[in-house]
């Protein structure tokens, strides 16, 4: 795996983005999430460049895992668009896009930005939408243990105690926390206007959710494919938040399934 840093020009300025780039074949753009950070894709980026023929592109999030977000980027479509100029800047073609969580927000944005180079989404357990009566967690005044049993269907398995950690990645998960809370501005509940402008979305797309999410429940889910022309819907048992981390290995079929036809 070569980590690199990317410094793209747009329109608002320069940005440097932290990109981890594995594995040769057909192109993966992995997006993260943002209560846990780029750690909660990362080692699916890993098993995917492994045990398929893949490049996998995973970017950190500028303000993200300890990297510097500049002042004027503060809200998801930007932050879409300056993902839509990696692409550029790495002449990637028939690329999948795969989003978890605030990254399936930004693979929706993504998707709307109908670049080219891109020949399809994966959005997992994403948010980003509203929908009456299944809102999302407002995970800013949970305890890491609460934010847990909201996230994962068996807890137990994946109890990160905080204060075991080094200062150091202490100070990195509260700055993780901070760009989260920027990047979804006054939208933290979702943006009440993505949910019909997904309607225009042309590129195939694939919804998949984990049926013990607590986060944001199925139901939301199946709301986020519905708005989606054509969009598929799977579902995912035994799994919350983050199919990446409970049930990777049936994710990676998945996206790799999804990926084939539409490359």
């Amino acid at each position: 795996m070569t980590s690199t840093v990317h410094t793209l020009a747009l329109a608002e300025g320069d940005l440097a983005i932290t990109v981890d780039d594995q594995g040769q074949g057909r192109s993966f753009l992995l997006l993260h999430g943002g209560g846990g950070g780029p750690q909660t894709i990362a080692p699916f980026g890993q098993l995917l460049a492994e045990q398929r023929p893949a490049r996998v592109i995973t970017p950190v999030h500028p303000g993200f895992g300890g990297t510097a977000r500049p002042d004027w980027l503060t809200d998801i479509p930007t932050l879409a668009q300056a993902y839509a100029r990696l692409l550029d800047e790495l002449d990637l073609h028939d690329v999948t896009i795969v989003g978890n969580s605030i990254g399936g927000w930004i693979a929706a944005e993504l998707a709307l930005l109908s670049s080219d180079r891109i020949s399809g989404h994966v959005l997992v357990n994403a948010v980003g939408i509203t929908v009456p009566g299944h809102p999302i967690a407002d995970i800013f005044p949970l305890t890491p243990a609460e934010l847990s049993k909201l996230s994962f269907h068996d807890p137990a398995k994946f109890a990160i105690d905080p204060a075991t950690l080094p200062e150091a990645a202490r100070a990195v998960m509260a700055a993780n926390r901070t760009a989260l809370a920027i990047y979804q501005g006054p939208h933290a509940a979702g943006d009440p206007s993505l949910r019909e402008r997904l309607a225009k979305v042309t590129r195939p797309t694939l919804v998949v959710w984990g049926e013990s999410d607590q986060v944001v429940d199925a139901d939301y889910g199946r709301a986020f494919a519905a708005a989606i022309p054509h969009a598929g819907f799977e579902l995912l048992h035994n799994t919350g938040h983050l199919p990446q981390i409970e049930s990777p290995t049936q994710l990676l079929s998945m996206v790799w399934d999804f990926a084939g036809p539409h490359a």
